[in-house]
């Protein structure tokens, strides 16, 4: 694991260095929209809605749309403007009972490491947590933008580690907009409801799920390239069983740069090489060909 942060988390007057992890990755499985004739992968250009023409990056800004659809440029002078932060601390903002926190509002989690001389603060704040049963509320500034977090122990194969969990802003929790009627609800209906959850009753144990979807495009992928289905483009690794020639590939990306610049390809500049070179082969026959002047040292020793 690589940190991507480092700061420090600071509640009264103590302060904690730590380093931050992204404690989860995505496994999901990940396809790329391809021409069904030939497997070539499709492309997409960056093309203007107005007059039709490709956009170089360069040419592209951000944009705001109103809501009756016109649109607001918004400079890079303009971002700068914008308020944000570059601040290294996580500051803890009040401790609240674990069970105040709707699961809902969590969005991002990171570990928590100590640099070796927090180690022991960072101790104690992890055990004043678990035997509060509290969370720390935090503001933290990650990609300077100030976010609202909390802060919790999670039970690790490595010990407790200090959680820090990113959260979604009120606003951005949607109100279903549905209610549901049932109608009357028996007792002896709720009876039974009861005697099935007792049934099915158990401890959560993460392990015991596994992605079959993922499972399944494996081995449907396996079973094609053994079978021999798989389609050779431009971009695959590998062709007539042989790995494509890294040099060459690199080769063909500088002459490529160097085209872009106007100068001519290392291809063109061997061609200009070997054409010289019968040339430069018959000057010096021609030379060698010459008689060679005495010198005068050489007249009077003779």
């Amino acid at each position: 694991m690589r940190a991507i942060w480092k700061g420090s988390v600071s509640f009264g007057l103590v302060n904690v260095p730590v380093k931050l992890y992204s404690a989860t990755e995505s496994h999901d499985v990940s396809f790329r929209q391809v021409h069904a004739k030939d497997g070539g992968r499709i492309k997409y250009q960056r093309i203007c809605s107005i007059d039709g023409e490709e956009v170089p990056y360069a040419d592209i800004a951000k944009g705001y749309e109103t809501e009756d659809g016109e649109m607001v440029i918004l400079t890079d002078d303009d971002l700068a403007e914008l308020p944000s932060t570059s601040s290294r601390e996580i500051a803890v903002e009040k401790f609240v009972p674990s069970d105040q926190i709707d699961p809902m509002l969590f969005e991002k989690s990171y570990y928590l490491e100590p640099e070796k001389t927090g180690a022991k603060p960072y101790a104690l704040l992890r055990q004043a947590l678990v035997e509060a049963d509290r969370m720390a509320v935090v503001t933290v500034a990650l990609r300077q933008r100030t976010s609202v977090a909390v802060l919790r122990v999670r039970s690790t194969d490595n010990g407790d580690v200090i959680v820090l969990q990113t959260m979604m802003w009120p606003d951005e929790i949607r109100t279903p907009d549905f209610s549901v009627e049932a109608g009357e609800v028996k007792d002896a209906e709720v009876k039974m409801a009861k005697m099935l959850v007792e049934t099915l009753a158990g401890d959560f144990d993460a392990t015991e799920f596994e992605d079959d979807y993922a499972e399944a495009v494996e081995a449907l992928v396996t079973a094609k390239i053994e079978g021999g289905e798989v389609k050779r483009t431009a971009t695959s690794t590998k062709s007539s069983g042989e790995v494509v020639d890294l040099l060459a590939a690199l080769q063909r990306s500088v002459d490529a740069a160097k085209t872009a610049r106007g100068e001519k390809p290392d291809d063109e500049d061997a061609k200009d090489e070997k054409d010289a070179k019968p040339a430069k082969k018959a000057a010096a026959k021609k030379s060698a060909k010459k008689p060679v002047k005495k010198t005068a040292a050489k007249k009077k020793a003779s």
